[in-house]
């Protein structure tokens, strides 16, 4: 089995700016896309799918943009569907969750 950290066996997919999508669920490293033991074509799709994080929100403002919610919602079906295809690369190897983005929900009822 891959050593990723000293917890090594909980994942999780997740998107964060300036982070790669796997994380340990227990004692929250982040791991380098480059370490974890999944495919060249999904570690692309993982970073590709990193690039579009926060899309929905409004930097400038601390809020959302117009469709926010919308946006998180579609690029949380996206990580939700990588997320899969990475339990099955890993299956027997580690056990893989996924963490949903929840901010433009969260922030939809502020003025913006």
């Amino acid at each position: 089995m891959v050593d990723l950290c000293s917890c090594n066996k909980y994942l999780k997919v997740e998107a964060d700016i300036g982070a790669d999508a796997i994380w340990c669920n227990k004692c929250f490293s982040n791991f380098d896309i480059e370490d974890v033991p999944i495919s060249i074509k999904l570690k692309a799709e993982l970073q590709e799918w990193i690039l579009q994080y926060g899309k929905w929100i409004d930097w400038e403002n601390d809020g959302i943009v117009p469709n926010g919610v919308e946006l998180e919602e579609i690029h949380n079906k996206k990580g939700l569907i990588l997320t899969e295809k990475v339990q099955k690369e890993l299956a027997g190897k580690f056990k893989v969750s996924f963490s949903p983005s929840t901010y433009a929900k969260r922030n939809a009822n502020r003025i913006q």
